[in-house]
């Protein structure tokens, strides 16, 4: 069965999410932005094996810590859609702006498309790519366990910015409308800020989607 631990990094308070098989404590941690010594504690508390790196996007606060984790502890970097080469080649910039640690840019070992999956332990997750926040944003969906890890794809009570380079607001509305809503009413998705929330309810109140239908 999958589990996940999710810690807020960042003075931006960006919700990474560690992943792992209870079967196997086979592990991959999902946007490591930056507090890694954080990350790496919660891991070692659990006695977990961490295996990967998978990237939903390639903001600073999602992508601030994958190049140095990466090196540290010689993992694999998987996704984000290729669609995002734009923002890993500006991650230097991106922390220079921000006022983040320096960032380097990297080469994911596996760039991710819709309908792939990714594996961890005995878990299979779902790739969807849903551009529209970056252009090649992904979400991790394990149908199994009825969980999303949809980084700034979803809020609750609210969507992803469409105002920096390469975001799109209709393109958005369509991947929330035609890969997230048919994952179910039921499923809980992860954001990449904030708390946790349903399909369903987001359908129902939140005022940006609620009246998307598919």
């Amino acid at each position: 069965m999958l589990r996940y631990h999710t810690i807020p990094v960042t003075p931006f308070a960006q919700n990474c999410s560690i992943v792992w098989c209870s079967e196997t404590n086979k592990a991959a941690i999902i946007d490591p932005g930056g507090d890694l010594h954080k990350l790496t504690q919660a891991i070692a508390d659990r006695n977990l094996e961490l295996q990967a790196i998978w990237l939903t996007h390639a903001h600073i606060d999602h992508a601030g810590g994958v190049a140095e984790l990466a090196a540290k502890l010689n993992l694999p970097i998987i996704g984000p859609h290729e669609g995002d080469q734009f923002w890993i080649d500006r991650l230097a910039d991106q922390s220079r702006m921000f006022n983040f640690p320096l960032s380097k840019p990297f080469t994911p070992n596996r760039w991710l498309a819709d309908g792939d999956t990714v594996q961890i332990g005995n878990c299979t997750l779902n790739v969807r790519h849903c551009p529209g926040h970056t252009p090649g944003h992904v979400v991790f969906y394990s149908e199994e366990a009825k969980r999303a890890f949809v980084g700034d794809v979803l809020f609750v009570g609210s969507m992803g910015r469409t105002d920096f380079p390469g975001g799109d607001h209709e393109t958005l509305i369509d991947s929330i409308r035609n890969r997230l809503w048919p994952m179910g009413n039921d499923t809980v998705f992860i954001p990449g800020h904030g708390p946790e929330g349903s399909f369903g309810q987001e359908r129902r109140s939140n005022p940006y989607v609620r009246d998307l239908q598919f």
